[in-house]
């Protein structure tokens, strides 16, 4: 997989892919990313970017031209590098894309990469977006200051997904909204020592019955949906993926707290 970053600021994402598991990904080779700085696709001596919008209003928005120059030469690039490779797609993170979560990082993490576009100001040129952008991804109803977080927390939530990134090669499998956990949030974890203030690891975790702990993490897995994301849990309801058992109790945890026997 390989990821093209335009952004005016390479530093601030060149600093965190260094470290962590997307560091790993790209000593291992198993994602690569290639960050492209925008300002080197300036035509005057000022690196110029951006300019006033047209009809008034705050802020600056983004040219056209220099996005353009680097789209296409990351295109001429990759095709003569890969030619085999289809052209991957030009990502922009937008409040107006669609939210992301776990089955589109799955998606990405198959896929041979994307040229990601981390805007500033105001945005970019809509006529650089109608002729060049194929995606808009959003993380959220809230607004950064650009788009290199956004791009960040794509590539993260990609490279841990690569075969041979994680030490423990299933891990990420029991992570929340994973399809091993039928979508739903992954139950607490506890680790030592035994007691910490006053308060005790849950008896069942010492127990060494491994269907007994499935059971409590199953269990404890389906109280925390339906406590903080009851949609998940009508989600996981309407692919089939909730047994009998997991009904009852639910039935039984709803009951409890509405004072009902």
């Amino acid at each position: 997989m390989t990821i093209d970053l335009l952004t005016l600021f390479p530093a601030m994402a060149q600093a965190v892919m260094a470290e962590s598991i997307l560091g790993r990904a790209q000593r291992a080779g198993l994602v690569k990313v290639h960050v492209h700085q925008l300002r080197d696709y300036a035509r005057d001596r000022h690196k110029t970017v951006d300019d006033r919008p047209f009809g008034g209003g705050p802020g600056m928005v983004m040219l056209a031209e220099p996005l353009e120059k680097c789209v296409l030469a990351i295109r001429q690039d990759r095709a003569a590098s890969s030619p085999s490779v289809p052209q991957v797609p030009v990502v922009l993170f937008s409040p107006i894309g669609k939210a992301l979560n776990h089955t589109g990082v799955e998606a990405w993490s198959q896929s041979e990469g994307a040229i990601l576009i981390c805007g500033r100001y105001e945005g970019l040129d809509q006529r650089f977006i109608d002729a060049h952008v194929d995606v808009q991804i959003s993380l959220g109803d809230f607004v950064l200051s650009g788009g290199e977080i956004a791009a960040l927390a794509l590539l993260d939530a990609v490279a841990r997904l690569q075969p041979g990134v994680l030490n423990d090669e299933g891990s990420h499998q029991m992570d929340s909204f994973n399809p091993a956990l039928d979508g739903l949030l992954d139950c607490g974890h506890y680790t030592r020592p035994e007691a910490w203030n006053n308060e005790t690891v849950p008896p069942v975790l010492m127990s060494g019955h491994h269907a007994d702990i499935a059971q409590w993490r199953r269990q404890q897995s389906l109280e925390l949906t339906q406590k903080h994301r009851p949609d998940l849990i009508e989600s996981a309801r309407a692919m089939g993926k909730l047994s009998a058992k997991d009904e009852n109790f639910l039935i039984h945890f709803k009951n409890s707290n509405t004072g009902n026997s």
